[in-house]
């Protein structure tokens, strides 16, 4: 799961997923992580407004922030992007057209999302208190339809 600083919406996506595989009893099947394209928030915990919006619904936010590396491609079967600006980053990161294949959006995975044609995770860093449960809702939906697609492509 990536985002820009990796403290909000990725940190969120990649609790959600885990959760989520819990919840199926695929728990453990997959690995799961998130990193930021940038770097300047390497080693901080996820924020506080996230980890507390994830909390009321009983979701734990884990980890440090870290920058996504070019390894990444070689150790993670997908990069699930949270918008198209980080799409774009990891797209150049890619060392090859394989690689490049295996970056997502998440919100792609979503058909409400498709159909509205917003498929950006909107970043609540900047916002009100309600945007991170806004992120929560949208991550959610598109946590369920990787799970799918995992599924469909015969991943689990």
């Amino acid at each position: 799961m990536v985002c820009m600083g990796n403290i909000c919406r990725s940190p969120t996506a990649e609790a959600v997923m885990v959760r989520l595989l819990e919840e199926h009893g695929l728990g453990g099947r997959v690995e799961v992580a998130s990193a930021g394209t940038g770097g300047w928030h390497a080693g901080e915990p996820p924020d506080a407004r996230s980890t507390a919006a994830a909390a009321r619904r009983g979701i734990h936010l884990r980890g440090q922030a870290q920058k996504v590396r070019v390894q990444d491609f070689d150790e993670y079967d997908l990069l699930v992007a949270m918008d198209g600006a980080n799409r774009r980053d990891l797209l150049a990161l890619a060392p090859s057209s394989e690689a490049r294949a295996q970056v997502l959006l998440l919100r792609e995975l979503d058909e409400e999302s498709v159909a509205s044609g917003d498929t950006d995770v909107p970043d609540p860093y900047y916002g009100g208190p309600d945007g991170f449960d806004i992120v929560l809702d949208v991550v959610e939906r598109g946590c369920r339809g990787l799970l799918e697609r995992l599924r469909t492509d015969g991943h689990l």
